[in-house]
């Protein structure tokens, strides 16, 4: 074995003590004095850049996790991936079984380290619903979303940078009235992109609004131009608010919609209106046949009518005790008109001939 290198003044059965590192100056540094600590003061005629606005430190660890179950149409796919892609702080999953309650995503939620969540629900292959949820103590809201139009549909010209932060605009009334309240609060955790995330840009070049018209929530994606402009983007669809629970995807409900009707009671509202149409006419055409069959009204003698008729003589009757003879019809009487003809231009030739 090799023996340890002994430092200088130091006895023999003194430990060795290990060498510190010099640390290093500063380029440029002259003298003792300028370090690596020492900063450099600017002069009154300098301008000083500022840091850029990506070296702030990533404080709101929002992440929102974006999925669907199984049976949804190529629109709601679409939908879902123009969500993922405005929402840099979004994650995806594969899709849920239908059978596996709804409970069982606030699990998938902690797996993925994700505190919301938006979970696309469909039904009947027709009906699509939209979970929008704070895992995993709540409060959650249900909504069907109707009116679906995505990125590749629309083919608007507004473009916006990819993974920059919007500016989120909601209409007056989610100040006024308690639901819309927390449906103002929850879209902001879910939809506004946090503060220095890693995969943001540092730029704000596009508008979410939720406007409230019609007892709907409509959204639009708006990209802002020179001088304040707007030009729509896309995706667009349009939120019916159903229930707000208290819970993750289930508990109390805080708020029920009283306007909102289920697209079941639509469409039977629809065979219904369609039945009593047809119902309608049948009964016209009914009465239209009862109208023809009765008996035209009688009209009404005139006593003067009868002043300048003339009563014509009374003829006795005959009775007949003979059958008459039986009236020969117009085809005989030309057939024996031709006989007698013929006969006569006989005898006549008979006569010149003896």
């Amino acid at each position: 074995m090799a023996a340890a290198k002994r430092q200088r003044g130091a006895g023999k059965g003194a430990p060795a003590e290990p060498r510190r590192k010099r640390a290093k100056r500063a380029p440029g540094a002259e003298g003792e004095g300028q370090g690596p600590s020492a900063e450099a003061t600017p002069g009154p005629d300098e301008h000083v850049v500022p840091a850029p606005v990506s070296q702030g430190k990533w404080k709101n660890k929002e992440r929102v996790l974006i999925f669907s179950s199984r049976g949804i149409n190529f629109r709601t796919r679409h939908l879902m991936k123009d969500l993922r892609t405005m929402m840099p702080h979004a994650k995806a999953d594969t899709k849920m079984d239908r059978k596996d309650k709804l409970f069982v995503i606030n699990e998938v939620c902690e797996m993925k380290n994700c505190n919301k969540c938006i979970f696309f629900e469909a039904k009947k292959k027709q009906d699509l619903y939209v979970w929008l949820s704070n895992a995993p103590h709540g409060p959650s809201a249900k909504f069907l979303v109707q009116n679906i139009h995505t990125l590749a549909e629309l083919k608007m010209t507004g473009n916006c940078l990819r993974g920059s932060r919007p500016i989120l605009s909601f209409d007056k009334t989610f100040d006024q009235e308690p639901h819309y309240a927390v449906l103002k609060e929850l879209f902001i955790q879910i939809f506004g992109t946090p503060l220095y995330h890693p995969k943001s840009q540092p730029f704000v070049d596009h508008v979410f609004t939720f406007s409230i018209t019609d007892k709907r929530i409509w959204f639009r994606n708006y990209q802002i131009i020179e001088d304040g402009a707007l030009v729509e983007i896309g995706p667009r669809f349009v939120l019916n608010l159903i229930k707000i629970f208290q819970g993750s995807f289930g508990g109390p409900t805080l708020y029920e919609n009283p306007h909102y009707q289920s697209p079941n009671m639509h469409r039977r509202a629809i065979r219904l209106a369609t039945a009593a149409k047809f119902r309608e006419k049948q009964q016209l055409k009914e009465l239209q046949k009862l109208k023809k069959k009765e008996e035209k009204p009688l009209i009404p003698e005139d006593p003067t009518e009868v002043v300048f008729e003339t009563p014509a003589e009374e003829k006795p009757e005959e009775i007949q005790l003979v059958k008459p003879e039986p009236k020969m019809s117009l085809k005989k009487k030309k057939k024996n008109k031709l006989h007698q003809r013929s006969r006569k231009l006989k005898r006549k030739l008979g006569g010149i001939g003896v």
